[in-house]
Formats: C-alpha cells, structure tokens, sequence
C-alpha cells in the first residue's frame, strides 16, 4: 500500500462516514512517519481504522469498503474497521500520533514506536516480522520500543520485552 492508497481509503471513510478524523492503528500507519517506507514494510494491502468520535461507526467502514467489497476488488486494498481496543499500547499512545492530512479528513496514525508495541503484544508470525524490519531498517530502535514498556502494566511490559528480545534477533523463532 502506498501514502496515497492510504489517503484514498482515508476519504472515502470520511465521505461514508460524514467524519472527518480517523484513527489509523494497524501497519500502513508508519505511512505517517515514512510516505515512502521500504517494500518490505507496505505488504500489507488493509487499513485497521476507526472513526476518533465515533468508533462505533468502524463496522459501516468494514461492510462498505472491506475486503471483499467492491471497493476491494475495483482497487485492490481495503479497509478494515476496527474499535479502539483491537490494539494493546502505551498509556500515552494518543500523545504521539502522526497527524496525516488529505481532502477533507485528518488520519491521526500511531508512531512507529507504539505501532512495534502493538505489533509485539499481538504475537503474531507477521507481527514479529514487521518489528524486524522496522529495526533492520532502522525506523526505530529496539530502546525506543523497551522504553514504552514503562507506559503498560507489569505483566504487558514482561511480555513486551520478551518479544522484542526474539524479534531484535536477526532471525530465528517467530514465538517465544
């Protein structure tokens, strides 16, 4: 997915919606912080977002242009609603976000630091592969990531730095 995939699916939420700020909490949103992040990075072809004043309106979002929608096919991404609590993050996540702009709507998306949080705290294969290569590409370093760990509760912090300890490894085991 490219910066302006992110837009596109950005304004048509909003004209679906009559919002005009978005949450945008899943992978494309390093797009952000890097409008021409490494390949490797843009895999993805969905946008995990929410409406900021209405995140109840995320399953109109998911039923109009999600995958398998027209939208879907006619473009070849998607995006996919999601509530603010699909993401485990930081205490203070809301204070970092980036600030992307396009006509007629705001997409406020997670900081690449808090985006490896979320990412590790999931656990998925996937997960542990995107984290590598934001570190391998140096998007982010792994003390930027451990220094969140102070912004959740003890047992999310354990598990955090356990999973960036596996995913700062070059390669090896997807898990833990």
């Amino acid at each position: 997915m490219t910066r302006e995939q992110l837009e596109h699916v950005l304004r048509v939420s909003a004209a679906l919606t009559s919002r005009n700020d978005f949450v945008v909490i899943g992978s494309q949103a390093l797009l952000a912080s890097y409008p021409a992040a490494p390949d490797d990075l843009l895999r993805s072809m969905e946008v995990d977002l929410y409406p900021l004043h209405a995140p109840e309106l995320a399953d109109l979002l998911d039923g109009s242009i999600g995958e398998l929608s027209p939208f879907h096919e006619t473009y070849g991404y998607y995006a996919h609603g999601v509530g603010p609590e699909t993401a485990r993050l930081p205490s203070q996540w809301r204070d970092r976000l980036v600030r992307i702009e396009t006509v007629g709507c705001v997409g406020w998306c997670l900081a690449i630091a808090d985006l490896a949080v979320s990412k590790l705290l999931a656990g998925r294969a996937r997960d542990f592969e995107f984290v590598r290569a934001l570190l391998r590409e140096r998007l982010t370093a792994s003390a930027e990531i451990d220094a969140l760990a102070s912004e959740l509760d003890a047992s999310l912090a354990s598990l955090l730095r356990e999973r960036l300890a596996i995913a700062a490894r070059p390669s090896g085991p997807a898990l833990p």
